[in-house]
């Protein structure tokens, strides 16, 4: 059990590590402006996510018949159509994504960014069936070793363009090699076909999902979109890069968790009471990912901002812990979500994010109004909170989880983000600005008192035993 959590968890830091270097080597190298353009990119792909997003990895993994050839051969089929139908799609809104962003003379990059939807259509999906036994080397491989490649491949694009393009073209250096990896990794060989039957039941399962992606770009680029329409390309810069050194830590975790939990909680979700137990540790870990973040944040991150971005980006500073608070509320979701997939609710993400998307048009208006980032911030924070009350909500009502065992590590939990996020004033006092160090001792103290409250997660690691499918 120990050794394949070890192999997602390493793989996917390895792997966000990667691309994060990647990006700050990037910012450095290019102007800030050039690095807001860069940002937009990933937001047009997203674009493109959104509107295809079925799920249709997570469904060969919760599916009792996720190891069919006659599935997987159908999947691959489905998946490599609505790819071709994205990249259709990505090349015509080119312009409309240009001309609403302000920068209509990068259109032709938005169009070459069509590539990578439909380089993505012909993934193997031999990587992702391999998962329901928790056999992860491959996945991993898939992941890191494109990541790496595209790292190396910065210099030589800095040195033959030298402004936005060379994200862009890294990006699709890393997609072209992450669909050759996948196919080298396979054990079995790339069928593709395509079945009604099939393709009826990945829109039964994959529509919420669908919906959620949606909902997932408002969450992950909207308030990016509102900063560099109405801020400019600088500042969207400034905020890209808080999103990118927040949020990629928090991938890492979450997804890491949802590939480690949601085969065993799809293998239990008949029992009634192992499901239960998964579930409050998956929750749990989802609240120690969140908490991980904004204690490492505190500590560590204005020095790194200083250290490796220098100071064209130390607007960022005073930002860094709030979106680090942001990003881990949205990571308490993810327990919850992993959880309700394995028992075929794939809705519940999709409710859990509309609080978030429903305060999106208060933070435009308090971006027209303030031109505050800061209060940008606010404002979806106040949203992912309400989401992930309704997350919970759902569990107990549709799932029919009792919560009673997350209310304490909640509590302590919600303490370690208040203490956080309230740094700045509590360092104003005279006897902290003087014993400074004593906050970071108490901070670690109440991320300890979190832990400790977790029975559930503790109880899972003492057991040493890990469930998966039999087939």
């Amino acid at each position: 059990m120990f050794r394949s959590a070890l192999l997602i968890l390493s793989g996917n830091t390895v792997f966000f590590l990667l691309i994060l270097i990647r990006n700050l080597v990037i910012a450095r190298l290019i102007s800030v402006e050039d690095y807001g353009v860069a940002a937009t990119f990933a937001i047009s792909m997203a674009i493109v996510e959104m509107m295809s997003d079925l799920g249709l990895q997570q469904l060969i993994i919760q599916d009792r018949d996720g190891n069919d050839p006659k599935l997987q051969s159908a999947l691959q089929g489905f998946h490599l159509l609505r790819a071709c139908i994205g990249a259709f799609v990505l090349f015509f809104l080119a312009h409309p994504i240009a001309r609403f962003l302000n920068i209509p003379d990068i259109a032709w990059a938005y169009q070459l960014l069509a590539l990578v939807p439909l380089a993505n259509g012909f993934l193997h999906f031999d990587i992702h069936r391999k998962n329901r036994k928790m056999v992860y080397l491959p996945v991993v491989l898939t992941k890191t070793m494109p990541a790496l490649i595209s790292l190396v491949l910065v210099w030589p694009f800095f040195l033959s363009y030298g402004d936005y393009r060379v994200m862009l073209f890294t990006i699709l250096a890393q997609v072209l090699l992450t669909v050759l990896t996948s196919h080298l990794v396979a054990e079995r060989p790339y069928r593709l076909r395509l079945d009604w039957s099939i393709t009826q039941r990945a829109i039964r399962f994959g529509w919420p999902l669908l919906a959620n992606g949606a909902l997932l770009f408002v969450v992950f680029h909207g308030e990016k979109v509102i900063i560099g329409r109405e801020l400019g390309m600088a500042a969207l810069a400034i905020f890209a890069m808080g999103f990118t050194l927040t949020l990629r830590p928090t991938l890492v975790m979450t997804s890491s968790a949802q590939s480690f939990f949601l085969p065993q909680l799809s293998a239990a979700k008949d029992d009634r009471n192992l499901f239960s137990h998964l579930a409050m540790s998956t929750l749990q870990t989802s609240l120690i990912s969140g908490a991980v973040l904004v204690v490492a944040t505190v500590i560590l991150g204005a020095p790194f901002v200083q250290l490796v971005l220098g100071d064209k980006y130390a607007e960022l500073i005073p930002l860094l812990e709030w979106l680090a608070i942001l990003q881990a509320v949205r990571a308490f979701k993810t327990g919850g979500a992993v959880a309700a997939v394995a028992q075929a609710k794939t809705s519940n993400a999709m409710i859990a994010n509309l609080f978030r998307v429903a305060s999106m048009p208060v933070s435009w208006y308090v971006a027209v109004t303030s031109g505050d980032i800061f209060m940008v911030v606010t404002v979806a924070l106040i949203g992912e909170c309400c989401g992930y009350l309704a997350s919970l909500l759902l569990l107990r009502f549709r799932l029919g989880l009792m919560l009673a065992p997350m209310a304490v590590p909640i509590l302590f939990t919600a303490c370690l983000l208040i203490f956080a996020g309230l740094r700045e004033r509590i360092m104003q006092f005279e006897f902290f600005a003087d014993n400074w160090l004593v906050y970071y001792v108490l901070l670690t103290g109440v991320f300890i008192l979190a832990l400790a409250s977790m029975r559930d997660l503790r109880s899972y690691i003492h057991r040493r035993v890990a469930v998966s499918h039999t087939d």
